[in-house]
């Protein structure tokens, strides 16, 4: 029942990138009727999911996932969980190896489910739930090198519109107009150019850290280990270690058949721009000086090919999601790139897809019954999209640097310190961003956010009219 397809809306919409925004955006957008075409510059799935290590769904973003339901009648929600790390909580380990603390998520239960698994594993499930539906286009090796919008123009006979200049795989160009665009691709998104009105895009900055990858079997070096095997002799684990300016995690996943470990240490490198490189445990392990045997032997245990090192970068908070016109809309990291330490940079890409596939029915639902012009059905949209999300993301975001710090920096002693005072290093699980509902909370607040958007319009127009020479009368321009 979740799955059923509204009325068609007869709004086209493009969506640039099929990583988990844009995914997210394509199934919600059809399942509200919305026509969708979506663009990816890689060939294939594969190249998506071929790499990566643990992503983590909290409830807020894992709640779309109940709706989402397979024809064998299995959600994604069900499908995911399956394959994820069966843990209910993280035991925290001082970073010498003496154990502090465990943290239980297990009164999170009421929100909804926790999902923790591979990267590539739980993208390809959402794309193969988008390949069950009828009404999403996806174009594979496409690359987008332009966005553009327009007012429309009479004598063409043609109305208002957002589009895509697109390269093929033959290198032929292409122009796409539809009635709305979603940017999607990611921080480099050439979608920021139009919305923020730049030449040039400025670069992603260094947040000061790097984070080392890795993901492998645990069999058999793990398991026969006696340092490590208490990670898979009894099913997934979920440990962390604190040191100095730096953080380790690890989770034994499937029954301990496969580890994950991460770190996050200081970004000695002298790039300035964003990078990604196979990372070398040997290396890896000099900034481990001093620390446990369980995470130099984890280390040290590390395949070939399974490590990669990885600048961590962010982007000043944008004065704005949505286009000039309003016909285009950044969303997912495009928008908002969130820290690793957030744990929310999936979750709310999922959120921004479901939040603006709601905007554009409800503002069709608007138009229908007569209280909206059909032009400002989109605009009217994708503005209430950034009303609803832009608070929200900023303040998620926010919670990245302050769970670094409270990890880095952390005082262990005194009659203030973590030793003292454990709870001290616990991740920060609140209410209002874990058991929050994107799609109910549009729905509910879609009246208010309108009426805000028409008095902002009222405001503007009222800036546009200029007294002549301190006569009376008035001219607008």
């Amino acid at each position: 029942m979740a799955n059923n397809t509204k009325t068609p809306s007869g709004l086209h919409i493009l969506i640039v990138g099929a990583g988990f925004a844009g995914l997210s955006a394509a199934i919600e957008c059809n399942r509200k009727g919305h026509r969708v075409t979506l663009f990816e510059k890689v060939s294939s799935i594969d190249e998506i999911t071929r790499y990566g290590d643990i992503i983590s769904f909290d409830p807020n973003g894992s709640r779309a996932f109940e709706k989402w339901v397979f024809p064998d009648g299995e959600s994604v929600a069900q499908k995911m969980e399956a394959i994820s790390r069966q843990t209910t909580w993280l035991d925290l380990f001082h970073y010498q190896g003496e154990f502090v603390t465990r943290q239980s998520f297990v009164e999170e239960d009421g929100w909804g489910r926790r999902i923790n698994g591979h990267r590539g594993e739980l993208h390809r499930l959402i794309y193969e739930f988008v390949k069950t539906r009828k009404g999403v286009e996806m174009r594979w090796g496409v690359r987008v090198t332009d966005y553009f919008e327009s007012d429309g123009d009479e004598a063409k006979g043609e109305g208002p519109h957002a589009g895509v200049v697109i390269m093929g795989p033959d290198g032929k160009t292409e122009k796409v107009k539809a009635d709305a665009v979603l940017a999607a691709e990611g921080v480099r998104s050439r979608g920021r150019k139009l919305v923020l009105g730049l030449e040039e895009d400025e670069q992603p900055k260094s947040s000061g850290y790097a984070v080392y990858r890795a993901w492998f079997p645990s069999a058999p070096v793990i398991a026969k280990n006696p340092v490590t095997k208490h990670l898979v002799e009894k099913g997934d684990q979920h440990e962390g270690f604190i040191g100095p300016d730096i953080h380790f995690l690890v989770s034994s996943i499937k029954g301990g058949s496969e580890i994950n470990w991460v770190f996050t240490h200081i970004d000695d490198g002298n790039i300035e721009e964003s990078w990604q490189f196979p990372g070398k445990p040997e290396e890896a392990l000099t900034y481990l000086e001093g620390w446990c045997p369980v995470v130099r032997e984890l280390v040290k245990a590390t395949p070939p090919g399974r490590l990669i090192d990885h600048k961590l970068v962010y982007r000043e908070p944008l004065p704005t999601f949505v286009s000039p016109k309003g016909r285009t809309a950044l969303i997912g990291d495009a928008a908002h790139p969130f820290l690793p330490t957030s744990i929310q940079g999936a979750s709310q890409s999922i959120e921004d897809g479901t939040v603006v596939a709601a905007c554009l029915e409800l503002s069709c639902r608007s138009s229908g019954k007569g209280e909206m012009a059909k032009e400002n059905v989109a605009p009217t949209a994708l503005k209430a999209y950034e009303k609803l999300r832009y608070e929200r993301v900023h303040r998620a975001q926010a919670m990245g640097p302050k769970t670094r710090e409270q990890w880095h920096k952390a005082n262990w002693d005194g009659p203030d310190g973590v030793w003292n005072n454990p709870e001290r290093i616990w991740l920060m699980r609140e209410e209002w961003l874990l058991g929050f509902d994107a799609e109910g909370d549009a729905y509910g607040r879609w009246p208010s956010i309108v009426k805000e958007l028409q008095d902002e319009e009222k405001e503007e127009k009222g800036r546009n009219v200029v007294e002549l020479d301190g006569k009376s009368g008035k001219v607008k321009l």
